[in-house]
């Protein structure tokens, strides 16, 4: 049986904080946003932390214009799904370094939300056969692996325990993006809010031009209803699921 069809198991959703980190404005909205909304409708609290304000991602806009917009349209979008804090960790967007600056910021972020489960996206080399991720993706999804567990080593990072945050210890990563997936969300009830979520990016979508990837709701119903069919519902998020 192939990843496009084997079924998928279940996320065990017991727990009551996540902490998503990933490299720019609109990643979460690509899917795992209304899987965000369905977490905040049971009483779940979710933080967002970027690393960069996606300055870098409107061709025909300048950074110090595209910045602050995409900032914007990324707390709009996540205030459609719930989530109320939205941070910037103003890393330069498009040039991104895995490194010990990265891991601290990371770590001193899981120290201050405590989370229950971090997610991030998709970190390795592609998206699948034939399609080459890109390079801040895999540098931020490297380095919050890392750095969550940097978070929970009081001797990683001292300067952490200056500043008055104490070891926080994340047992899982939740990685979105990730062909096959190991585990999965039914959001037949909040597919639509996903949607609006991604659709709030609206001067990123425009930037676009006819890339499929800018029509929001043809371009999230594909995935969710192929990852639907492998948990018998309509629509559905899979993530690899990473025990830490």
């Amino acid at each position: 049986m192939t990843d496009a069809i084997a079924p998928l198991e279940h996320l065990d959703e017991n727990w009551t904080s996540a902490l998503a980190i990933v490299a720019h404005p609109d990643e979460l909205e690509y899917g795992t946003a209304a899987a965000v909304a369905r977490w905040t409708g049971q009483g779940k609290r979710v933080t967002y932390c970027l690393a960069t304000s996606g300055e870098a991602g409107i061709d025909g806009m300048s950074p110090e214009e595209a910045g602050p917009l995409r900032e914007d349209e990324e707390r709009t979008g996540a205030a459609i799904v719930g989530v109320d804090t939205v941070e910037f960790l103003g890393y330069p967007d498009g040039v991104l370094e895995y490194g010990l600056p990265l891991r601290r910021d990371i770590a001193r972020a899981v120290r201050r939300h405590r989370p229950d489960v971090v997610i991030t996206g998709n970190f390795y080399d592609t998206w699948g056969p034939g399609t080459r991720n890109q390079a801040d993706h895999i540098a931020v999804g490297k380095a919050v692996l890392d750095g969550v567990r940097d978070a929970g080593n009081r001797w990683v990072f001292r300067e952490l325990l200056d500043e008055g945050l104490e070891p926080w210890k994340v047992p899982t990563a939740l990685v979105a993006g990730v062909p096959g997936g190991t585990v999965g969300v039914d959001v037949t009830d909040h597919f639509a809010k996903g949607v609006a979520s991604l659709a709030a990016h609206a001067a990123y979508l425009r930037g676009l031009g006819d890339s499929p990837m800018s029509d929001p709701e043809e371009f999230l119903e594909s995935f969710a209803r192929q990852t639907g069919t492998r948990m018998g519902c309509r629509h559905a998020v899979a993530f690899e699921l990473i025990n830490l």
